[in-house]
């Protein structure tokens, strides 16, 4: 038995129901905004820290390639053992 055309004119009132609910939460949708205060911003650009650790790196690169970087491997363990027990 085969039944053909639900309803009046073969609508599922199911399918309409779902379609409003879908054009309803999509036209309630609202838009995320950020602003960055202008301290912010400041904060974010170059700042002493960054350029002292540029500094620092550029002088590690260049003794490293030279050879004369040279590691104290009782400092090493020292911070090692201080970093273990939290000290």
């Amino acid at each position: 038995m085969k039944i053909n055309h639900i309803g009046p004119s073969g609508i599922n009132p199911y399918k309409r129901n779902q379609m409003n609910q879908q054009l309803k939460s999509v036209s309630s949708f609202k838009e995320d905004k950020v602003e960055i205060s202008t301290e912010a911003k400041g904060l974010q650009e170059m700042n002493q820290i960054q350029t002292a650790r540029e500094e620092k790196v550029n002088k590690l690169k260049i003794a490293v390639e030279n050879g004369t970087y040279k590691v104290d491997p009782n400092v090493v363990a020292n911070k090692m053992i201080d970093f273990y027990y939290k000290k």
